[in-house]
This record gives C-alpha cells, structure tokens and sequence, in this order.
C-alpha cells in the first residue's frame, strides 16, 4: 500500500494536474459547467438559494456541503453580511460562513455581486480543492487531513483557530503527540496547553509547513494500520462541523 506521505506529495507535487484530473471527472464537469454558465444570472440572495444545483455547488466550495439544507440559516448570513461588528456571521465560531459571506457579500454589493471573480472562477478553484481532497480520503483519510492542513494552516493566526476546527486540532495533536481526551479540558487549559509548544505563526512557512505535514503523516501510517474512521471529522462534530448552538439557531430559523 502506498505510503501517506506519498499519496500527499504526489498530490500536491503537481497541483494543478492533480485539479486537472478531478475537473476531468464527467460529474464534475457538467456541475461545474452549469454553475459557470448560470451564477452570473443570479442576482439576489432569493436566486441562488432558490437554484438548488447553484446552492449546493457554492456550498461544497466552501466545505459547507453538510449544511445544505439550512437555507434559513444562510439567507441570513448573506442578508446581514460582514460589515458590522454585531452581523450574525461574525458571531459564528466557523470560519467557512465568513468565506461564504466574503464570496457572495449581496450587503455589500447587491445585484453585483456575482459578476465578480471570486462568485465565479474563485468558487469553482474552491470546489474543486474541496473535491480533491474529498477523493483523497476515500482511500486515505490521512491524505485528506493532510491536504486540508496544508490548505487551511497558513491562514490560522491563533491557538483558538486551532481548536476550532476539529479536523485541524486533530492533526496538531497527533504531532504533539497530546492525547484526543483533552479536547474535554476546559479551553483556557488547552489554549494554554498548545501554546506552550506551538507557534501558529510558522504555519504561514512554507519548510515549516512542510515539515510539520511530513512528521504528521508520518505518526499517521505509524498509527493506522487500517481505515481510520475519522472521515467522520468532515461530516459531524462541533469544532469542524456543526456546534449544539448552531443548530439551535437553525432549528429557530426554520
């Protein structure tokens, strides 16, 4: 069996193939066809919501595949925007609402708002990373967190990032070795603890970046010698996926 550390850097040796290939897959295509062809038609919150094939593409682009069905949640996302300090989005723990309401920001720029890049090419470069490493973890979900790390990591500017994101604190605390039972601890007690050896700021360094992926992957073949069901850190939980509060909210916006 090929080695994690292989999978990952045949992955990304060549990214641009390895995205090439994906988009060459004949579901792939005709989704991304269709989105390319239509998003710039959309020109209210109500036009791509209501479009579901248009809804479900923005939101896998933005790893928020899982949450397609809160439409009320994310009408309100978009309908509050970013702008001010108190806007719903920025009282969201998760970090991919505030992409979503960068991409789309129809508070800010009303009709407008797809006629730019990042609504149209930016969301199809976005689905298909998402793609990549979703094909990656069907036979190796090490390679998925690896390829996910490697993509999210650098933008990480604080512990608290760290851990609220479940699949990144995974990696992390396989590096440091730091057992998954302190994710009880309380928060202060783990931000502490992830200070003390960790400096978020070099995952923005490329070799630093490089190496900490490499001493992962390589924990990870040590470790699972079988298929991991960690897959479930992409799909559950409430540091990377969905938060009890979150659906609380949902549950009040339905």
């Amino acid at each position: 069996m090929i080695s994690t550390l292989t999978s990952y850097q045949l992955a990304v040796r060549d990214l641009p193939r390895s995205l090439e290939v994906v988009q060459s897959d004949a579901r792939v295509k005709r989704d991304t066809e269709y989105y390319l062809e239509n998003i710039g038609n959309v020109k209210s919150i109500e036009d791509l919501v209501e479009d579901d094939r248009l809804f479900r593409y923005a939101m896998k682009a933005h790893g928020l595949e899982e949450m397609n069905y809160a439409k009320a949640l994310v009408t309100k996302v978009f309908e509050e925007g970013r702008d001010e300090d108190d806007a719903f989005v920025n009282r969201m723990a998760d970090g991919r609402y505030r992409d979503l309401a960068e991409t789309f920001d129809f508070s800010r720029y009303g009709t407008a708002t797809t006629s730019f890049d990042r609504a149209q090419q930016g969301v199809v470069d976005k689905f298909l990373r998402q793609q990549l490493e979703e094909n990656a973890g069907a036979t190796n979900e090490g390679v998925r967190l690896a390829l996910y790390f490697e993509r999210k990591a650098p933008s990480l500017t604080t512990t608290e990032e760290i851990l609220a994101d479940r699949a990144i604190s995974t990696v992390v605390r396989q590096v440091l070795q730091i057992p998954e039972a302190s994710a009880f601890l309380d928060i202060d007690k783990q931000v502490e603890m992830l200070d003390e050896r960790i400096d978020v700021s070099t995952f923005s360094e490329p070799e630093e970046l490089a190496k900490f992926i490499e001493r992962f992957v390589s924990i990870w073949d040590a470790s699972n010698g079988a298929p991991n069901p960690s897959l479930e850190l992409f799909n559950q939980g409430t540091a990377y996926g969905v938060s009890t509060d979150l659906l609380l909210t949902i549950q009040t916006l339905r």
